[in-house]
């Protein structure tokens, strides 16, 4: 097999020389039968299978084995071109045995017939298929380039759908590429074809005028044999290349007016042309056409029964009852359970109601279904990692309205939406009461209305945001995503990272997988990190910085404390300007140093704070908070670095987008304005 495939893949370069060859060196005329007749050959066999393609894109080479057709064919010509100018003047028979029969036997001897049937052929590949054939390959090129970003949205929408699985999608993307380099590629070779044509004409009159200049001047000829010889060996010539350019004509013709079908040209058009209404009316005509005084009677009715009788025969055919196959039912083991049965391998889902459905029907647009690509596309930007893709699938067993995100397959958001209706939302700048059924905001818990699409613009007006169901649902699964970013992220996704930041920086990638760290370890430290709402964009950055930590310890949690204080900037910029300080909340000293003992006490690292101080210092946290939180200031709660992660276990209940922050993390020139200190005897009572 491996002597095979070598074979195989030094069979071009070789007829590339042996092309170059054929153009350079002389060769007898025996041998250019032989080539001749291959070419032939080669022009018949790409014709049948152009005829037997399925579609255009079964012939995916053809472009490429137009070009080398073509080039032998010309390489032929300068080869019979030497030939006929070098050895004319011995005879018909000087040139070849191919050459020869074309220019007696076709054309009957006479090169000025010879020269007519030439020019009608030229006028038929030059004028009619190769300029037909051009332009529906510059047509189908350009319209298949232009419908190249929607047929790559479609694959899209399909996979967030759950339609097709990634390897179908890859599969999908893969052929819409090849067919726009297919296209492409056909509408610069029609440029060969007519090149080709071209060509012929030019070379035809070199070899008569050569002949008429040679034959007198150097073979003592008159001018009158000289003409008659060596035109009827340029026509034999011609017309020996001129047959195999147009069946390449005629198969790139077929090629780019193919429609995709099941069926092979042949049984395409047979399909079509196979109804009894199509030839009842043509056996009509010519009976009617083969009964008028003066045309000839016995040529057109036998031709209008022949099609009387293909019309009854169809027509028997089509009415003709289909057989009964009975088909024997294999038992079906009733024991057996499929692992599709169990398992559903999608990372993300969204379960909806019956009368969700509209909202993802290919047939209304499935607004729903772009919606998710966004937040998809989004949330990927953001969190530095391919989201996974989110599968929707309708239960029967939810209530009609009612829509529900899992993740992992646990269920972390759950509501109700009217894909009839507009969500009226109150953001606290909306006056005046709306009519409709009353709600909550599903992602921020705001008061809500639904109401008719033609109260939108009145609620608008009034300061209410309206929103339609889809959007409610897509924010609703961008904020729940977001929240869950670290269940997201499997060791195939670190492993996606890792590989995209080889190719820039591999050294780093070097010292940092497989070792000192694997793999899972790694998966481990970047879980945490987003679990604290940090973003893997920089992934660069935070290699870098993990990679020298991992030098000291492999422990994922000291790895994530040690390399915060590297990352402190990256949290920072998302609570506040570079010429803004940083609101921050501390504890009291003495309410630290108690914290920090409990926490050293504890060498499992449980982290565990006493119940009633846990509970004050939340309730204190919350309050202290809560101005902040109504006016939308971000802020960060900075402590000691040994109780961090405590207090950070403690607050991410009730102010789960507060990040915890440890004295390191903040930059020595970043300003800090402290807005509130915990544990005072005042913030924190008995």
């Amino acid at each position: 097999m491996k002597l095979l495939a070598n074979a195989r893949s030094a069979a071009l370069p070789l007829a590339i020389l042996l092309l170059v060859v054929v153009m350079v060196v002389p060769i007898p005329a025996a041998l250019l039968d032989v080539f001749f007749v291959a070419n032939i050959a080669i022009s018949l066999a790409v014709l049948m299978v152009a005829l037997n393609a399925q579609k255009p894109l079964d012939f995916s080479a053809f472009p490429t084995v137009l070009l080398f057709a073509t080039l032998f064919r010309l390489g032929l010509n300068v080869a019979s071109t030497r030939v006929v100018l070098v050895h004319g003047h011995e005879g018909e028979a000087a040139a070849g045995h191919v050459i020869e029969s074309f220019g007696t036997f076709l054309i009957g001897g006479d090169y000025v017939v010879g020269i007519f049937v030439f020019a009608i052929l030229m006028i038929i590949n030059l004028i009619v298929v190769t300029k037909g054939a051009g332009r529906v390959s510059e047509v189908s090129a350009r319209f298949t380039l232009d419908a190249l970003p929607g047929k790559q949205m479609a694959i899209d929408a399909d996979l967030n759908a759950g339609l097709i699985t990634p390897d179908e999608a890859k599969k999908r993307r893969v052929e819409v590429s090849t067919e726009a380099d297919f296209y492409g590629s056909m509408d610069g070779s029609s440029k060969f074809v007519k090149g080709d044509a071209i060509a012929a004409i030019l070379i035809l009159a070199a070899n008569i005028i050569g002949g008429l200049i040679l034959g007198p001047i150097s073979h003592g000829m008159s001018l009158g044999a000289a003409a008659k010889g060596y035109t009827l060996l340029a026509i034999g010539d011609a017309l020996v290349a001129q047959l195999p350019s147009l069946m390449l004509s005629i198969a790139a013709a077929a090629i780019v007016t193919r429609v995709s079908s099941e069926k092979d040209l042949a049984g395409q058009i047979g399909s079509q042309f196979g109804a009894a209404r199509t030839w009842t009316p043509v056996a009509g005509i010519l009976a009617l056409l083969g009964v008028l005084p003066g045309m000839p009677h016995m040529v057109i009715l036998p031709a209008a029964a022949i099609a009387g009788f293909a019309a009854w025969k169809l027509r028997q055919i089509a009415n003709r009852p289909a057989p009964v196959v009975e088909v024997k039912a294999e038992p079906v083991d009733q024991s057996r359970i499929g692992w599709d049965e169990v398992t559903d391998g999608m990372m993300v889902n969204l379960d909806i109601g019956y009368g969700l459905v509209p909202l993802v029907d290919e047939r209304k647009g499935s607004p729903l279904m772009s919606r998710i690509t966004g937040v998809r596309r989004q949330l990927s930007k953001d969190l530095g990692f391919v989201v996974p893709q989110v599968k929707v699938r309708d239960d029967i067993n939810l209530a009609p309205y009612t829509y529900r995100l899992l993740v992992g397959g646990v269920v972390v958001g759950e509501d109700q939406v009217s894909p009839d209706e507009m969500l009226a939302l109150d953001t606290g700048t909306g006056f005046g009461e709306l009519h409709g059924k009353k709600a909550k905001d599903p992602t921020f818990g705001l008061d809500a209305t639904w109401i008719v699409p033609g109260d939108a613009d009145a609620a608008t007006g009034a300061g209410y945001l309206v929103v339609d169901s889809g959007t409610v649902i897509a924010t609703h699964l961008n904020h729940v995503l977001g929240a869950n970013a670290a269940d997201l992220l499997s060791a195939d996704e670190v492993q996606a990272l890792l590989e995209g930041l080889k190719e820039r920086n591999p050294q780093l990638v070097a010292s940092l997988s497989p070792q000192p760290l694997s793999v899972t370890t790694l998966t481990t430290v970047l879980k945490s990190l987003l679990a604290e709402g940090i973003s893997l964009k920089e992934f660069r950055r935070i290699a870098g910085a993990i990679a020298v930590i991992a030098q000291k310890t492999q422990d994922a949690e000291e790895i994530v404390e040690l390399i915060r204080p590297e990352l402190g900037p990256l949290i920072i910029q998302k609570l506040c300007g570079v010429r803004e300080p940083l609101r921050v909340m501390t504890l009291e000293g003495q309410l630290e140093g108690l914290l920090g003992q409990a926490v050293r006490s504890d060498p499992a690292r449980r982290h565990v704070i006493e119940p009633d101080l846990g509970r004050r210092i939340v309730d204190a946290l919350q309050r202290a908070a809560q101005p902040l939180v109504n006016e939308a200031k971000p802020f960060a709660l900075v402590v000691q670095p040994a109780i961090r992660v405590a207090i950070r276990k403690l607050v991410k209940t009730v102010l789960p987008d507060t990040p915890v922050m440890s004295f390191f993390e903040v930059p020595e020139d970043k300003a800090v304005e402290v807005v509130a200190v915990i544990g005072a005897q005042e913030a924190l009572p008995a």
